[in-house]
């Protein structure tokens, strides 16, 4: 199903659901569908976007292929700190390896990885550098986040001292919970939530050195695990505008909102509707879809030097 429109013929239309006849669908998600291919799973992002939890009905074109291209930049980068599930992001090795996927390249080229199988682990690994979004509200409230107490008189979107891991739990309907690092714990081990901690902070303070010297600020992130053959590896999206808040270096400062090269942008226009967040969510305007557009490709050029077109083409 492509969302229809002539505003975005730069890009092209936006894919909103895909169906390969003759591939078992494993799993849609918010934003990929995933389907089973024995030894691995082929991972589909669409271009579909979802805030506070909802699904939009609109879509923002091409953004599948920037959280695909993104996410296998970072996976890489990340080798030296720890393993991925990625196999492939290259349509034509996918499709040598899964010949079967061959007569739906066109749909899958950019937007797609190959990766290992693994038993995920039900908790969203979030890092936060500086004070914002749900960390900034729960701070004016308690001087706290997720259990970690800060001094007073801190203001919005202010650096912290040292990164902090703040877990949440991972739900498969409604909203994921905040939760402490001490009742993490007892939900996935001991041994696995300190391993877990420890490489999160590892790959954020990697990617925020590399990110600022491309002029970009990461705020927070967050990460998900799985386990292959009992270690934990990294699973789903890396570091992208949607698992991650990129501000831009130039213009900074505390004491108020940032600007971004994400979709925060989506849900400060949402906020603005009187909308209660609940299913079904409201569709968004043609200027909101192309200036996000233009924010997720900017992300992707900033980061990796290159542009999608460049990156698709191999040049």
């Amino acid at each position: 199903m492509n969302q229809k429109g002539g505003r975005f013929h730069v890009f092209g239309q936006a894919v909103l659901e895909t169906k390969l006849p003759g591939i078992p669908l494993f799993k849609r998600g918010k934003v990929r569908d995933l389907y089973d291919l024995g030894e691995h799973l082929l991972i589909v992002a669409t271009d579909r976007i979802s805030a506070f939890d909802v699904v939009l009905p609109t879509g923002i074109p091409e953004k599948g292929a920037v959280l695909t291209q993104l996410s296998a930049f970072w996976f890489e980068k990340v080798k030296s700190i720890t393993p991925s599930h990625l196999v492939s992001a290259e349509i034509g090795s996918i499709c040598r390896r899964h010949p079967a996927l061959q007569a739906h390249r066109s749909l899958l080229a950019g937007r797609s990885m190959l990766v290992e199988k693994a038993e995920v682990v039900p908790m969203e690994c979030v890092v936060r550098g500086y004070l914002s979004g749900s960390g900034w509200k729960e701070y004016r409230k308690s001087q706290a986040v997720c259990g970690v107490r800060f001094p007073p008189n801190l203001k919005e979107s202010q650096e912290l001292e040292e990164p902090i891991f703040t877990p949440a739990t991972k739900e498969e309907t409604g909203h994921d919970v905040n939760i402490t690092r001490e009742e993490m714990a007892p939900r996935v081990g001991e041994s696995l939530a300190k391993k877990l901690e420890a490489t999160s902070i590892s790959i954020y303070a990697m990617a925020q050195e590399y990110a600022r010297s491309r002029g970009i600020l990461i705020a927070d992130t967050k990460f998900e695990f799985g386990l292959s053959n009992g270690k934990p590896i990294l699973i789903d999206e890396l570091l992208t505008p949607d698992s991650s808040r990129f501000w831009p270096v130039e213009g900074y400062a505390p004491g108020r909102p940032q600007a971004s090269f994400d979709k925060q942008f989506v849900r400060d226009y949402l906020e603005s509707l009187p909308w209660d967040k609940a299913p079904p969510g409201p569709p968004l305007p043609d200027e909101i879809v192309e200036k996000t557009c233009q924010k997720y490709m900017r992300a992707l050029a900033e980061l990796t030097g290159k542009t999608l077109p460049q990156i698709l083409s191999g040049s």
